[in-house]
């Protein structure tokens, strides 16, 4: 099942239009959709632009006549980055809100802590982000993309532009640590040899010292799975030790939550990413999708990778809800594993049926005068890392986050 093309394309219209069409006299009784998001804290630049999208995919629902003659209301939380408002929120969403799904969690720590609230209470769970894989359950779907998305992806096309020897420098916590052994497993891959990896807590943000060890190791690429605001510092460092332009930079974080215009032309161009998404795609399904978002915001420059992840996720759970001809939880599931998808921003995203993640584009890209510049498209990419572990067809009571073996 898919989301046609005209259908996205007419959305545009549909929002500014809403009241003549029949679908606007919606029933009563309405679903409720619930969203748990730091939009406020430390990482807000990742969760305000999400909480935008979340609310301009309703937006649209609504417009084009809600789902199944009902309206989508939403029921969202701020959690302040503070982990523990994680669990507090889930626990609210599912006993007092009762909502009909819930779509939120930024951070691994946070998508743990909703996940088992989730899966206990019985509501369907949709993580938008990208994260390093390994996560079994029936009852989450995961629209982000997975190292063997983007790390096997980026880290050949890095190492055949600079060199063979590498550094990697990551967030101390399980997304960081698991990526750099996916980093370190593919450069190994295609010959190449990682002279040191280096782990930082999310709030350091002085990398002199790490920049002297640099320079000490000398390797031709640097690779950084940094994450958050203060780990941003690193590149403004990089650049201000002159070090830019000696030894090529890649990461897969940097520019996912709009970093790249945070920083200068000077301090950002020329390194390399790869997302689902940038702002640069020439396609249909893009353009409009930006006009819908400044018609409702006025301005696109908030948009990066995680909202669009949380647009696509939005409109994947209402396609399964179409599909199914009600929300309850297992039809709906049900519904999504027969492989539905959605022409979205970022190309077509189909739910793969083993693993219940995206299988979706990927884009190489280089970051030029605050933009990302796409070099090379991989259509329809599959969470191959994921499915090594988790076959939710054959164990569908299957619980866990597996550590992939690397």
């Amino acid at each position: 099942m898919s989301l046609k093309r005209r259908e996205f394309l007419g959305g545009t219209a549909a929002l500014t239009t809403a009241a003549l069409l029949p679908g606007a006299a919606l029933a009563a009784d309405t679903i409720t959709l619930g969203s748990i998001l730091d939009t406020s804290g430390n990482f807000d630049a990742y969760g305000k632009p999400m909480d935008q999208a979340m609310r301009l995919a309703v937006a649209e629902i609504n417009a084009t006549g809600g789902l199944l003659g009902r309206e989508v209301a939403v029921k969202a939380y701020d959690t302040q980055s503070d982990m523990a408002l994680y669990s507090q929120y889930a626990n609210r969403l599912t006993r007092q809100d009762q909502v009909d799904v819930v779509h939120g969690g930024i951070l691994s720590a946070s998508r743990e802590a909703i996940r088992q609230t989730m899966r206990r209470s019985e509501t369907l769970y949709f993580y938008n982000v990208q994260y390093e894989g390994g996560v079994c359950d029936r009852n989450i779907f995961v629209t982000g993309v997975t190292p063997t998305q983007q790390v096997e992806v980026l880290v050949p096309y890095a190492m055949k532009k600079s060199g063979p020897k590498v550094h990697i420098l990551a967030a101390d916590y399980n997304y960081g640590q698991i990526t750099a052994r996916w980093i370190k497993k593919f450069v190994e891959d295609n010959g190449g040899e990682v002279v040191a990896t280096d782990f930082f807590p999310l709030d350091v943000s002085d990398f002199g010292s790490t920049i002297t060890k640099i320079q000490q190791t000398a390797p031709d690429l640097v690779v950084a799975p940094l994450v958050g605001g203060a780990h941003l510092s690193f590149f403004r460092q990089w650049a201000a030790a002159g070090m830019k332009d000696k030894i090529a930079l890649a990461s897969t974080t940097m520019g996912v939550g709009n970093e790249h215009k945070v920083l200068t032309a000077e301090e950002g161009n020329g390194i390399m990413v790869a997302y689902n998404y940038s702002q640069e795609l020439d396609t249909p399904e893009n353009k409009a999708f930006k006009a819908k978002w400044e018609e409702a915001y006025g301005d696109t420059s908030a948009i990066h990778e995680l909202a669009v992840s949380t647009y696509q996720g939005i409109l994947l759970w209402a396609e399964g809800v179409r599909t199914a001809g009600t929300t309850d939880r297992m039809p709906v599931i049900e519904a999504l594993e027969t492989g539905v998808s959605i022409v979205g921003p970022a190309g077509n995203i189909a739910i793969d049926p083993q693993t219940h993640h995206a299988t979706l584009d990927v884009h190489i890209m280089e970051v030029q005068d605050q933009g990302m510049t796409v070099v090379e498209t991989l259509n329809q990419v599959e969470p191959l890392d994921t499915q090594a572990v988790c076959n939710l067809q054959e164990n569908p009571d299957d619980n866990k986050q597996y550590e992939i073996q690397i």
